[in-house]
């Protein structure tokens, strides 16, 4: 997800609006002692390097040396990614990472990394739920009743999302593979002619991220089924889970951090420690949420692995049912 310049431009620079965080004390090693790279593999102005300058500045106050965001983009965070596990494993070069990444993971049949294997996962930082919205024109006021209608009109319901093998598109493969309906699936170059179609009626859905569904949805222009998440969320209290309908449906954009798979245990440590400081700061939480996002649950580095490796397995059994192909 892009954000208009504008809007880009007033979420970074609130990064400075953050309260001066004292130093901490280093970890043994004197880590850090130089300036530490945080690889984002989507470009500027989304919401990942927003998420990542947010952070960086925490850290940077924190830590005593400077975090500098550095945007890769490309092959849907593959080219970022491929950088990171090349790397020395000295804590000096990190990714931001995201859904992307465990989505890619399976996706991509040839990289020249193993995710799982070559990335470390240090910590989670937030996520953000996806809506499945119809146009308004949909004779279906329900999940329940756009399965009814699916199921009865097989190949005939189109699926928008914004490109092949995202968050979006992945979303909208779990529910045909979960709730046992025959979508169309039609890819975009982005979340914004991909809605400009929705609008329009050529396409009839779209799994799409909160920051875009539901200024939409509040003005009347698309109408929300259900939520990707197990329970509802604040900004759309009225709109169930489809879990509710879906029995195992959960699916959501999430960020966090990782670094080189040979990073000693005491850096990863000291970062995740302050990230999840970070999280729990009112005015890291609000600029989040400006961004659509939740902070997730502080984890261990260990729990936050292990949610990376889970949601890896769950993209691969939906990317296999369903024949998922890169472009």
């Amino acid at each position: 997800m892009t954000l208009p310049r504008r809007r880009f431009l007033q979420l970074a620079s609130s990064a400075a609006l953050l309260p001066a965080a004292p130093t901490v004390v280093r970890a043994q090693s004197g880590y850090p002692n130089r300036p530490v790279r945080v690889i984002v593999g989507q470009a500027a102005g989304s919401s990942s390097d927003i998420t990542a300058r947010l952070i960086g500045q925490w850290l940077s106050e924190r830590l005593g040396q400077q975090f500098i965001i550095e945007a890769r983009p490309g092959a849907t965070g593959n080219i970022a990614t491929d950088f990171v596990a090349r790397a020395p494993g000295d804590g000096y070069t990190l990714l931001l990472l995201n859904a992307q990444n465990t989505i890619n993971a399976t996706l991509y049949d040839k990289l020249g990394f193993d995710f799982l294997r070559d990335i470390a996962p240090v910590a989670g930082i937030d996520r953000v739920t996806l809506v499945m919205e119809v146009n308004p024109s949909f004779p279906a006021q329900t999940v329940a009743e756009f399965i009814a209608y699916a199921k009865a009109n097989p190949g005939k319901v189109n699926m928008a999302s914004a490109g092949i093998g995202g968050p979006q598109h992945a979303a909208g493969e779990m529910f045909k593979y979960l709730a046992g309906v025959d979508m169309v699936h039609v890819p975009y170059r982005g979340s914004t002619p991909a809605i400009t179609d929705l609008l329009g009626g050529q396409v009839q859905v779209m799994f799409d991220v909160t920051p875009t569904a539901v200024p939409q949805i509040k003005n009347g222009k698309l109408r929300a089924l259900g939520v990707s998440t197990t329970t509802r969320i604040p900004a759309l209290p009225d709109v169930p889970p489809i879990a509710d309908t879906v029995k195992g449906y959960e699916a959501s954009a999430w960020i966090g951090i990782g670094a080189p798979r040979e990073t000693p245990p005491e850096i990863v440590a000291v970062l995740n420690k302050e990230i999840n400081a970070a999280i729990l700061d009112e005015k890291i939480k609000q600029r989040l949420a400006d961004l659509g996002a939740e902070t997730l649950p502080q984890m261990p580095p260990a729990a936050f692995a292990k949610y990376v490796a889970d949601d890896v397995a769950k993209w691969a059994k939906v990317i296999k049912a369903a024949g998922m192909k890169p472009e």
